[in-house]
């Protein structure tokens, strides 16, 4: 049996946290913009910072398991 938690939770994370897809923070003219299509540095700093911390926080704090 293998683990499928880590690749679900990724894949997913990395949909909703791509910039400009959903949302940017920081925007260009607001704190968040929503449904833009563009991105930033800094936005992509960001974006990458938050997707971090949540995957550690559902992989390793949490330790989710799926088992399929």
């Amino acid at each position: 049996m293998t683990d499928w938690a880590p690749a679900i939770i990724a894949s997913a994370l990395f949909a909703f946290l791509c910039p400009g897809s959903v949302l940017q923070m920081p925007g260009r003219q607001r704190p968040v913009d929503f449904m833009n299509m563009k991105t930033s540095v800094a936005s992509m700093l960001v974006h990458a910072v938050i997707y971090g911390l949540l995957l550690m926080l559902f992989l390793v704090i949490l330790q989710s398991h799926l088992y399929i």
